[in-house]
C-alpha cells in the first residue's frame, strides 16, 4: 500500500446479523475487531463511512437454485459494534457489490471521494463484487486483508492473491491506520 487519497472513504460491507455465526476460515472476532478499528481511525479524521448490509439478491437465473430470501427477523440488521453514527452512509444492496444496485457512486461522488478502503464478509462474493465495482468506477481501492474473510478458504486465496492485486493495493489494519495517522501528522 502506497497511500491514501485526502478523501478517502471506508466501506465495510455485510457485518451483519445474519453473517456472526457463518463458519469462516478466520476467527469473526478478530475481523469486527479490526472493522473496529478502522472504523474509529476514519472517523478520527472525519473521512467518509459507508456500512453496507444485504437484504437479497440479484434477480437472474442461475445453475444453483437462489438462495432462502426470507431472512429471519434482524438478519439483515448491522452489527451495534460497528457503531453506527449519524453521518455515517448506510447501503442495502440486493447484488454482491454496493455499487450495482444502489446509489452509493453517487453519494461518494458527491463528497469527492476518489479513493475506498474495502473490508468485510466474504471475501469473494460482496467484498471482491464491491471492489470490483469501485474499481470500475474510478475509484482508487485498497483493500484491508486482515479485515475480510470467507467460508470458501480457496476463494479468500484467490482473490487475495490474484484479483486483489489487479483492481487496487492492500494492505492490512495496521498499516492503513499507519499511513491515515502519518498523513495527518502532516496537515
Amino acid at each position: 500500500m502506497t497511500r491514501l487519497d485526502p478523501t478517502t472513504a471506508l466501506i465495510v460491507v455485510d457485518l451483519q446479523k445474519g453473517f456472526i455465526d457463518a463458519p469462516f476460515i478466520h476467527p469473526f472476532a478478530g475481523v469486527l475487531e479490526r472493522n473496529q478499528a478502522l472504523l474509529a481511525a476514519f472517523r478520527r479524521q472525519r473521512l467518509p463511512v459507508v456500512l453496507v448490509n444485504v437484504a437479497g439478491s440479484a434477480p437472474g437465473r442461475t445453475e444453483q437454485p437462489p438462495r432462502n430470501q426470507n431472512f429471519p427477523d434482524g438478519w439483515t440488521d448491522l452489527l451495534p459494534e460497528l457503531d453506527q453514527q449519524p453521518g455515517d452512509i448506510t447501503v442495502t444492496k440486493r447484488t454482491w457489490g454496493a455499487f450495482a444496485s444502489t446509489d452509493l457512486e453517487a453519494r461518494l461522488r458527491s463528497l469527492a471521494v476518489t479513493q475506498v478502503v474495502i473490508t468485510g464478509v466474504a471475501t469473494g462474493t460482496g467484498v471482491e463484487s464491491t471492489a470490483r465495482q469501485a474499481y470500475e468506477a474510478g475509484f482508487n481501492v485498497t483493500l484491508a486483508t486482515d479485515a475480510m474473510t470467507d467460508a470458501r478458504p480457496e476463494a479468500h486465496a484467490y482473490s487475495l492473491g490474484q484479483v486483489f492485486p489487479r483492481l487496487g493495493e492492500t494492505g492490512t489494519t495496521q498499516e492503513i491506520i499507519a499511513v491515515l495517522e502519518a498523513r495527518s501528522a502532516r496537515t
